[in-house]
């Protein structure tokens, strides 16, 4: 493809790929298959790789995530991101509302209060430059990286203004948070206690492609400062923040009455079980900028706003039992089993107990009438014991695993009990499950009904089964030629996959997708890993003695050892292909700071990779070379204190021999 041509297709793609995600994440219409949409992406990141110069800040492309840092760097904010008073009765609505209508106020905007986590997003001439966590305030996180993941942030705007910072709220939508807590439990992992949270530990993750697997989303509802444009009204804000392309806090109502405003709180209230979304509040807000800054603003809050906070939904019911589900890691985990309860429009039972601490701590025992909600309206929790039944005792989890008998035993270093018996039915067929997932083996139509059948029938034992089996086997599980075939044929299909997708499936404790690349990059191949010392391994950026001594221990043990060499002996793939085209850059550290002429920091930093360096979020003393663009900022100042040579785009070129 001729340069004229993939400029004039890279263009076409994007506009249709941002009127898709606009479809998709604003307007929950989408037009287009998943499948097709990915091979929109596929197409413009063929034509970006061909051709980097086409490769724009503001590309869908930006959104994929893939960058790990090891630290975040601070922000200083402008303008403080304070937070407001709660208020939680009509009565002290009605207060709020005399003391500024004193003032003058005589219009207010109430809107939903979401609940996630705040954050700025800044914009330079139209383009999405940096992101930030609230913090204290005064000083936040730069997550900009995680905050292109969300496809509902723009990163460019229908108007190239000299300078914005709005203000948002980063929320996990209600089926994103289901979905999170069922693939946690799938893998015996701890589940988030509620969306809020699960929204700020994704916000936070080192590996930005773990925030793309989040699905999260965001509203903004302030406008922090601007040029190139006066507003005097928030509703006037927040309708000019549509019209650049923000996604602005939905069912937002102007009120000119404390009746009305008391009115639009109780029909958000109304509304809140419906929502795709967790929100724990309505916040009123006087209309007029000008009336705001003559009210002014306690050194926390400011007097012009007030957040009224809905009481959580709770029911009384009967702990009619304590049972024990074992997971893929052997983790016993305690779920209640009480009287059926209506809780925010549906039928609940079950609620899970975590752990013994939990159990403990609230002192819950069978028998026990108990208070139940929704932690985000959808997962039920057990919030407390309102009184134990005569006789009752103490519940401690049991000592041995309820399905196979074997002795479970508490973790060290965690508050989990699993059961120490690595053959344990119910740890295999969460293994087996985990293996075939998509982000490990990817092994299609190999789920877990199919799963448990080969389990039943005696078909498998473990995942090195897989390899044994057969189109005639199958068939007697799945009832069909073509479907037997499908399923063989994947299975065939997993032996050519990257080391770092085999890492990953087989299950190492606390070794995600990226710690897996990250052990394979640094070792190239599964002897290399194995024979790995706890100190090499945590020499690796990113990993610490914990993650060490998981990888260190797993690869010892005689059953996973077993297990590595029946997989070798299949034809699976032990060697990694890292991408990497030499060892120029090898030893040397690289801070990526500002605007590059023609390359996206994405791009520059895999062709420092791609020669061996490292790239680092933050300038220190082990830094070898700061690659500096235009309006470079406290990482150019410090590079400049600590005496780093600061190199250009075209001087880095010149030293890897490439213009």
């Amino acid at each position: 493809m001729e340069f004229q041509e993939a400029e004039k297709r890279a263009a076409e793609l994007r506009s249709v790929i941002e009127k898709h995600n606009h479809n998709y994440y604003d307007l929950d219409s989408p037009t287009i298959e998943d499948d097709e949409y990915d091979a929109l992406m596929r197409e413009l990141r063929g034509i970006e790789q061909q051709f980097p110069q086409l490769a724009f800040p503001d590309s869908p492309t930006q959104r994929v995530g893939g960058t790990v840092n090891s630290s975040f760097e601070k922000v200083q904010h402008t303008v403080q991101m304070g937070s407001l008073q709660d208020i939680f009765s009509e009565e002290e609505v009605r207060g709020f509302l005399a003391g500024v209508m004193e003032q003058g106020a005589d219009e207010f905007v109430v809107e939903p209060k979401i609940d996630g986590l705040s954050v700025s997003l800044e914009y330079r001439d139209g383009v999405f430059v940096r992101g930030s966590t609230r913090g204290d305030g005064f000083v936040g996180e730069d997550i900009t990286a995680n905050l292109k993941t969300i496809r509902s942030i723009p990163l460019k705007l229908s108007e190239p203004l000299p300078f914005i910072e709005v203000r948002g709220e980063v929320y996990m939508p209600k089926k994103s948070f289901a979905a999170l807590c069922e693939e946690q439990e799938r893998n015996g992992d701890p589940l988030p206690k509620n969306p809020r949270n699960a929204a700020a530990g994704s916000l936070r993750q080192k590996d930005s492609s773990v925030t793309a697997k989040r699905r999260l989303d965001i509203f903004c509802f302030n406008v922090q400062q601007i040029e190139g444009r006066e507003l005097t009204m928030h509703s006037q804000s927040l309708e000019y923040m549509q019209q650049l392309g923000f996604r602005v806090i939905p069912d937002f109502r102007v009120c000119h009455t404390p009746d009305e405003v008391v009115q639009r709180i109780r029909e958000i209230g109304e509304m809140r079980r419906e929502l795709p979304f967790d929100i724990d509040g309505a916040v009123i807000k006087v209309n007029s900028f000008a009336l705001r800054a003559d009210i002014g603003a306690t050194t926390k809050v400011p007097k012009w706003a007030s957040a009224f906070k809905y009481p959580p939904e709770e029911k009384e019911t009967t702990l009619n039992e304590i049972e024990i589900n074992v997971g893929r890691t052997g983790a016993l985990t305690p779920v209640a089993i009480f009287d059926p309860v209506q809780l925010a429009g549906t039928t609940v039972s079950r609620a899970i107990l975590h752990n013994q601490d939990i159990i403990s701590d609230k002192n819950i025992r069978v028998g026990d009438r108990i208070v139940v909600r929704k932690a985000g309206d959808i997962i039920p929790e057990v919030v407390r014991s309102v009184s134990h039944r005569a006789g009752s005792e103490p519940y401690f989890i049991p000592k041995v695993c309820p399905i196979c008998g074997a002795e479970a035993l508490r973790d060290e270093d965690e508050a989990v009990i699993r059961c120490q018996n690595l053959d344990c039915p119910a740890q295999i067929a969460r293994s087996i499950e985990h293996f075939a997932s998509r982000n490990a083996m990817n092994i299609e139509g190999l789920g877990e009904a199919i799963v448990q059948q080969l389990l039943d029938n005696g078909f498998v034992h473990n995942v090195a089964d897989l390899y044994e089996l057969d189109v005639q086997t199958v068939m007697q599980i799945t009832g069909g030629v073509k479907s037997a075939e499908n399923l063989i044929n994947s299975i065939e299909k997993s032996k050519q996959n990257g080391l770092d997708r085999l890492v990953f499936a087989l299950g190492i404790r606390g070794i995600g997708q990226r710690a897996a690349t990250l052990l394979c990059e640094r070792f190239g191949d599964m002897d290399s890993i194995m024979a790995a010392l706890p100190l090499e391994i945590c020499m690796i950026d990113g990993y610490g003695q914990i993650m060490a001594d998981s990888v260190y221990n797993a690869m010892r043990e005689p059953h996973r050892i077993k297990l590595i060499e029946r997989l070798r002996s299949y034809g699976v793939n032990m060697r990694y292909n890292s991408g990497r085209l030499s060892d120029e850059l090898a030893g040397k550290t690289f801070v990526l700071t500002g605007t590059l002429p023609t390359l996206t920091r994405e791009q520059a930093k895999q062709m420092i990779e791609q020669r061996g360096g490292k790239c680092s979020g933050s300038v220190s003393k082990k830094t070898t070379y700061v690659l500096a663009g235009e309006e470079a900022g406290s990482k150019l100042t410090k590079a400049q204190e600590l005496g780093i040579t600061i190199i250009s785009e075209q001087e880095f070129r010149d030293m890897i021999g490439e213009n």
